[in-house]
């Protein structure tokens, strides 16, 4: 499978504009890609008080367009969004769009020291997708601190994470090794995105990577701005490994 890692420089609560931009490194991707991977709420920055920013999702432009995208290149496509939702609450959601099927994952752990819990609702549970043999967990952002939540088996049987992120420069010491942490511990490929640019709170220093389950770094979108990272991972590869290396054999089954 070809991933795409689209490492974006987000306009403040501007869905066309952000729409403008995923589009531009889309176009310079190779037309086989059969993943991208959009940061969190990629299409209005990270919307902490979301009246009048999050889109009502029942017609949500960002995710028309996901969809829309998924379709017109066979591929599917994954990002978080912050959109209303017809019982009124507020969701950070994370959707993984196929040509076929919308499927989502509503963050399970909101980011409390930014009071995004007082606005959002939480999800209840680990979600994992399946797209062309692969199987896939979902997480957003603040998630990559909590490894038991994600851990393989506990959040069910998967062979990647796919990490959508808004995560500070202040903190991207944590970002490096958490993002390593979970694909060794896990033995799984990890997809991790993150934005660049600022809002005004915060700077974003971007280091989206794709990890392998030995905790490689096989491509990086860097540090410098609005950027992809393109990999292969090999399914084949991942299963050999597992069988030779049976780490997850012992993991602990419970929790007491």
């Amino acid at each position: 499978m070809r991933v795409t890692l689209l490492q974006t420089d987000i306009a403040w609560a501007d869905p066309q504009e952000n729409i403008r931009r995923a589009e531009a490194l889309i176009n310079r991707t190779d037309s086989d890609t059969s993943l991208y991977v959009l940061p969190e709420m990629w299409a209005t920055g990270f919307a902490t008080s979301p009246e009048g920013v999050a889109e009502e999702e029942s017609s949500s432009e960002a995710l028309e367009w996901m969809r829309h995208t998924a379709c017109q290149r066979q591929c599917a496509i994954s990002g978080s969004l912050a959109v209303h939702l017809a019982d009124g609450t507020y969701r950070n959601r994370h959707y993984f769009v196929t040509p076929s099927a919308t499927s989502f994952y509503d963050k399970h752990h909101l980011f409390t020291h930014g009071h995004e819990d007082h606005y959002y609702t939480a999800g209840s549970q680990a979600v994992t997708v399946e797209w062309q043999g692969w199987k896939w967990l979902l997480l957003t952002c603040y998630d990559l601190r909590f490894p038991v939540f994600s851990r393989y088996g506990r959040a069910g049987l998967y062979d990647g994470i796919i990490l959508a992120a808004n995560w500070p420069e202040r903190r991207q010491s944590a970002w490096e090794v958490l993002t390593r942490a979970r694909a060794m511990e896990n033995q799984c490929f990890v997809l991790a995105v993150n934005r660049v640019g600022h809002d005004d709170v915060t700077a974003y220093a971007g280091g989206s990577v794709v990890i392998d389950p030995i905790g490689r770094i096989i491509a990086d979108a860097g540090q410098n701005g609005a950027n992809t990272a393109t990999a292969l991972p090999d399914i084949h590869e991942l299963r050999s490994m597992r069988q030779r290396f049976r780490v997850l054999a012992d993991r602990d089954q419970s929790l007491s």
